[in-house]
């Protein structure tokens, strides 16, 4: 089937995620109530632990913050509980309507900012923001690139960028294919067409990490650090066949878990060094190499980089 065109594909994205904005399928309780945003918040951070170690929402006090896709807000309030001045852009009046119910809630200062707007168009000038940020949104934007160069644009010099995007070669992935293209009798059907038809809203797009070096490379950027997450998606995939599920567990496990620790960023201690003979290399990592830890199996790619100055 032909592609839709950017702009119908956006207006269909823009009507799946305005039915309902992601994780507020798991709240029971009374839409807007405060009981019903602490289900979200609790299902989020159980579900994804590791945000809070990618974003640091406490590093960004009284630093410009803009998070493009804040969707229910759950991480949108963090920005404000850790006195950022922080600014949102979602495509859906759905997002914002949730966001300014949940500041009102909890009592939280005012945002600088709150539209509903295009992630490929941002209605900011450029170099305003300390950090922009943005988690797992831009893959579903038709333009992802087009939307990185505009999420880089708003970042001050020496500011900084956090964005979570999807791995196509990731076990998650890899089991919707199998559900979706080889049981279906479709065993030529790609991971983007999977990614594209049956995770999410039409038209999502996931990276390798060679592509994702590829398009960062050719941005204002330094210090690239692309991490790659194990989800629940990737470790409950096919749970109900149990020995498909076992497989994709062992593959996990054998791909491993890499740090990127390297001895250059290590200094000696003065003991050491005079009894080796040993000279520290200069401490850190080249700014100009993209560092790339993790376990390449995971689903969610989570980059962070500074803007040049």
């Amino acid at each position: 089937m032909p592609e839709p065109a950017p702009e119908s594909l956006k207006q269909q994205v823009r009507t799946f995620w305005n039915a309902q904005s992601c994780d507020t399928q798991v709240a029971k309780a009374a839409k807007f109530t405060r009981a019903y945003f602490e289900e979200i918040e609790a299902f989020r951070y159980f579900d994804q632990p590791f945000i809070h170690a990618f974003a640091q929402f406490s590093r960004y006090r009284d630093q410009k913050v803009l998070e493009v896709g804040f969707g229910a807000g759950t991480d949108f309030i963090q920005w404000l509980r850790a006195g950022a001045r922080a600014s949102g852009l979602d495509l859906t009046p759905e997002a914002l309507e949730n966001l300014r119910y949940r500041v009102q809630v909890y009592g939280l200062p005012e945002p600088e900012g709150l539209q509903v707007g295009d992630a490929e168009n941002l209605p900011f000038a450029a170099d305003t923001f300390d950090l922009g940020y943005s988690f797992g949104v831009l893959h579903h934007s038709p333009n992802t690139e087009q939307a990185l160069r505009e999420l880089v644009r708003v970042v001050l010099p020496g500011g900084q960028l956090k964005v979570m995007l999807y791995n196509r070669r990731s076990i998650f992935i890899i089991n919707r294919w199998v559900r979706f293209a080889l049981l279906k009798g479709h065993p030529f059907r790609s991971l983007r067409w999977v990614l594209w038809n049956a995770v999410e809203s039409i038209g999502t797009k996931g990276y390798t990490r060679g592509e994702l070096v590829r398009i960062l490379g050719a941005l204002p950027l330094r210090n690239v650090h692309i991490h790659t997450e194990v989800t629940a998606g990737d470790y409950l995939s096919a749970s109900a066949f149990r020995p498909l599920n076992w497989l994709y567990r062992r593959a996990l496990q054998l791909t491993g878990y890499h740090f990127g620790w390297h001895p250059s960023q290590y200094v000696a201690r003065v003991n050491d060094a005079t009894e080796s003979g040993y000279q520290p290399a200069t401490i850190g990592r080249d700014p100009a190499q993209p560092l790339c830890t993790g376990n390449p199996l995971g689903f969610f790619h989570c980059i962070s980089a500074d803007k040049t100055t």
